[in-house]
């Protein structure tokens, strides 16, 4: 017993040590779609979700859902982001937590076939195996390590069960059927160890052999039923619970499935799609090739799909020789099971057998295709096996070679296994770093090169990912995701020519429609991606847009379902003000994604443009009950709530702004509306404290530089407000109430005629009938003592604006004092000076809404005034609040398992995605 305390002590630390440098590393490949983009890990995704879609939170009943039904690893991933969120240290922790339980019942295991030692020795080996790097290093990988401990658990609450050949022990044997579902609900294989199971009972415990097995089936081809197998009845219950346990389970999944398959493409898996014989010689040689990395595993590789391994074409090929090699291996060590004299071994050599085969067949591709070729995590739960043969031929080399040269072996290899297993958890540290392990081992696979190049698009050297993609396309020519990566990586290097051309390329490679056949059926999803990056592409040319419209329309016919296709659609149709059109495509969307908070953000975007607050208002926060983070919904609702102007609105607008706050500090629009917020509330410091952290956020932020300028100005501190209206002006030299406000603090305050002057006319240069901006030029040149050239300036104004009392006011002075100089040559003080007037309304234009996620899209509002000799403050003299709307701007396409990537575009952080 103490022995055994102080083996699984070691086992335990071995674990920690080969596997503690995975915290390091980040989320890479597949945990992107599984953690960090799956609704169903969040606290406000309802619970029920989880059991009802698939591994990647996608709907089970949808046909481009993977048919991954994982309910229970999912709901640990949801644990975890519920204590951690998105940090990836606590997700590896777990995976390390359950790879050493995993060890550990394994050692039990093995304890019940082997001596101490040689059960030590089998699962030191499966402890550091270098197989399993991608199963506990890579997030995902729990599914297998989850469903290993109720693997073992079903297989250890069953040994107890039938401790007593004549009697059953029911609560174990209980225990056993919950754990096979549980271990199914973690991962499809798990229901393999009812196969296990069945295998321990009819030739461990009923120690069925060779000759009963020939007399059963003499018996059964005789019509004659004298002779039973098993020969125990409590045996034969506990095998027809089995059997029916595996039944309903299996039946229970093809009902979750609803009797499908999933869809894959020849690039996940090209043998699926090669003829007879060449399918099934690949899906043969594919076993050797799994046995092989089992007992060299030097070439690992994260990802194996595409051309990684040729097809096998004929007979001829002498690759055919390592799959005899590999069936002759296994049914040499069935045979020598069943012949041998020596029970011991015929039990070892049979469970560690089953161990090593059952696992393995619904990965095998044999009886129904998968999405991969090779996969290093599906061998796992197979590696029990192996290592179980491993530690059984150490145990015959100690008893007939020596204990110093079995140990000597034994520590070389679990030292070389545990030091490759190390420096291979290193390469899961980025996506960088673990497409780069895979293209040094292996160079036909172009989803590699692809997500390489992803890996460097991110950090944004997009000439050096240009490169990957390129030699994607090169590696495979008909890879219609590469053509799309290349695309898209042109329109960041602002080739759109370029990017136009290798989009259409992408589109001629897509399979034509066949007639009496789904398309749906032939076509990878994110491949339809290209009609969306295309549209995207010539929608930036205003007068394509309907162009953009045709490919949306095209994308949704192809796919009835693609919700992104129309909420695209449903954009450029705000571009081209169809806004009921847009309504009707968005509401169309929710009939094939009710749960999508985006569209219901959109339906917000397209009542705020018909000028329906109340009704966009009550989408948003229809947006914000499915996901209570979603970031634009929780911008545009706070503008929306602000705007109502009700104190009791600011509160909730105010609650939504600092949660923002809190996710993304540096978010300046959320800091500038805090600013407007403060500003309705009178509350001139906290204002002047939000605007001047958003202007240190972003130095060229339009609005906050102008109401930052306005707010000092009103606040009798002009020479305060004229750096910022400087800075204003050298980025937005067009802003021309921001020039009359820096020409007003020049005349009164600074006292720079000359500075002035070319404030207001640059303003006439931008606005030739600009009359607040001619006025004030007149005020200049009395300012100057030309009266002359005033009065001519004001008759212009006067003739521009015969309505404005104020100018015929100003008009009139001058001309009197003008009068005045003329009869008398001694010209006395004017009694009164000119004033520089200020417009006291609200520029109804300033207030519209802007066009839904244009390149310019600044989700606030401007306060403002304009020029005036006495200090006076006018709220929304320069507003413009816009609501953008949720679309792709840009491309689609990325690193994750599907090639397709997600960006916003940086110069309208808030415009959206879904």
């Amino acid at each position: 017993m103490a022995l055994n305390q102080a083996l699984s002590a070691v086992i335990l630390v071995t674990c920690v040590a080969c596997y503690y440098n995975s915290t390091h590393c980040d989320f890479v490949f597949d945990d992107i779609s599984a953690i960090k983009e799956n609704r169903d890990l969040r606290p406000h995704t309802p619970l029920s979700n989880l059991f009802f879609n698939d591994f990647w939170g996608t709907p089970m009943h949808k046909e481009q859902s993977h048919k991954s039904y994982r309910p229970l690893c999912v709901l640990t991933f949801r644990l975890n982001y519920l204590f951690g969120q998105l940090e990836p240290l606590g997700y590896h922790l777990v995976n390390v937590l359950l790879h050493s339980i995993v060890c550990l019942m394994y050692f039990r295991m093995c304890s019940m076939f082997l001596p101490d030692l040689a059960s030590f020795v089998a699962a030191m080996l499966f402890a550091v195996h270098p197989i399993h790097t991608e199963a506990v290093t890579g997030v995902v990988g729990r599914a297998e390590t989850l469903s290993s401990v109720f693997f073992l658990a079903a297989f250890l609450f069953y040994s107890k069960a039938t401790k007593n050949k004549k009697c059953t022990e029911w609560k174990h044997l209980t225990l056993s059927v919950v754990s096979i579902a549980t271990a199914m609900l973690c991962k499809e294989q798990g229901i393999t160890v009812a196969g296990v199971c069945a295998t321990y009972e009819l030739f461990v415990i009923q120690k069925i052999k060779l000759e009963d097995m020939r007399q059963f089936l003499k018996s059964a081809m005789t019509a004659k039923s004298s002779y039973h197998l098993p020969k125990s009845n409590a045996a034969t219950k506990r095998l027809l619970l089995l059997f029916l346990t595996t039944l309903l389970l299996l039946l229970g999944r093809l009902q979750i499935m609803g009797s499908q398959l999933p869809v894959f493409t020849r690039f996940d898996n090209p043998a699926s799609v090669a003829p007879s014989p060449s399918r099934q010689l690949t899906y043969h040689y594919l076993i050797s090739v799994n046995l092989w990395l089992l007992l060299f595993p030097c070439s690992l590789c994260c990802d194996w799909t595409m051309g990684t391994i040729p097809i096998v074409d004929s007979l001829l090929d002498p690759r055919n020789l390592s799959t005899l090699a590999s069936y002759m291996f296994l049914l040499l060590m069935i045979g020598t099971a069943f012949v041998t004299e020596n029970r011991h071994q015929s039990v070892v050599l049979l469970m560690s057998t089953s161990l090593l085969v059952l696992p393995f067949i619904p990965a095998s591709n044999l009886f129904f295709p998968v999405g991969f070729v090779v996969a290093e995590r599906v061998l796992y739960m197979p590696s029990m096996g192996f290592c179980m043969l491993i530690g059984y031929g150490w145990q015959i080399l100690r008893c007939k070679v020596g204990k110093k040269l079995a140990w000597s072996l034994a520590c070389l290899l679990i030292v070389s296994h545990g030091a490759k297993t190390y420096l291979r958890n290193w390469d899961w540290e980025n996506e960088y770093t673990i497409f780069m392990s895979g293209l040094r081992v292996n160079q036909r696979n172009a989803k590699l090169f692809n997500n390489v190049g992803h890996a460097l698009e991110s950090q944004g050297k997009f000439l050096e990912a240009l490169q990957f993609f390129k030699t994607a396309v090169s590696v495979q020519e008909d890879d219609v995701g590469a053509y799309i990566n290349v695309g898209r990586t042109y329109n960041h290097l602002k080739m759109y020519k370029e990017a136009e051309e290798a989009y259409l390329k992408a589109k001629s490679l897509l399979p034509k429609a066949k007639p009496g056949e789904s398309y749906q059926a032939r076509i990878a999803p994110n491949h339809l991606n290209v009609f969306l990056n295309l549209a995207n592409l010539i929608s930036k040319n205003h007068t394509r847009l309907e162009e953009a419209d045709m490919l949306y329309r095209q994308a949704i016919s192809m796919r009835a379902d693609y919700t992104q296709a129309y909420i695209n659609r449903g954009d450029i149709l705000i571009k081209l003000n169809r806004t009921k059109e847009a309504q009707e495509v968005y509401e169309r969307a929710l009939l094939y994604d009710s749960n999508n908070p985006d569209i219901y953000y959109n339906l917000g975007v397209v009542f705020l443009e018909q000028g329906k607050a109340s009704q966009a208002l009550a989408y948003l926060d229809k947006a914000l009950e499915i996901d209570p983070d979603h970031e634009q919904a929780l911008l545009n609702s706070a503008i929306v709530l602000q705007e109502f102007g009700r104190p009791e609105f600011r509160k909730t607008a105010r609650e939504r702004l600092l949660k923002l706050l809190v996710k993304d500090k540096s978010n300046e629009r959320v800091h500038f509306n805090l600013g407007m917020l403060a500003m309705d509330d009178k509350d001139i410091e906290e204002a002047e404290h939000w605007f001047r952290r958003a202007v240190h956020l972003k130095a060229d932020f339009r609005s906050a530089l102008f109401n930052l300028a306005l707010l000092l100005a009103d606040d009798m501190r002009p020479l305060e407000a004229a750096p910022f209206l400087n800075q204003l002006v050298k980025y937005h030299p067009d802003h021309v109430k921001g020039l009359i406000l820096l020409g007003d603090i020049y005349i009164n305050n600074i006292k720079d005629l000359d500075a002035a002057e070319n404030c207001y006319k640059r303003i006439l240069e931008l606005e030739p009938d600009n009359i607040q901006g001619l006025h004030n030029l007149c005020v200049v040149h009395v300012e100057r003592g030309k009266l002359l050239e005033a009065q001519s300036c004001l008759e212009e104004a006067h003739h521009l604006a015969p309505e404005e009392d104020y100018i015929i006011k100003h008009l009139t002075i001058v001309q009197n004092r003008i009068s005045k100089l003329n009869l008398n040559e001694d010209i006395a003080e004017p009694k009164e000076k000119s004033k520089v007037v200020s417009n006291k309304s609200v520029d109804e234009n300033e207030k519209k809404t802007q066009p839904v996620v244009s390149k310019d899209t600044e989700k606030q509002r401007y306060s403002s005034r304009v020029v005036n000799t006495e200090p006076m403050f006018v709220k929304n003299l320069d507003s413009t609040q816009e609501y953008p709307n949720l679309t792709i701007e840009g491309e689609v396409g990325g690193p994750s398992k599907d090639n397709s990537s997600r960006r916003t575009d940086e110069d309208d952080p808030s415009s959206g995605m879904s």
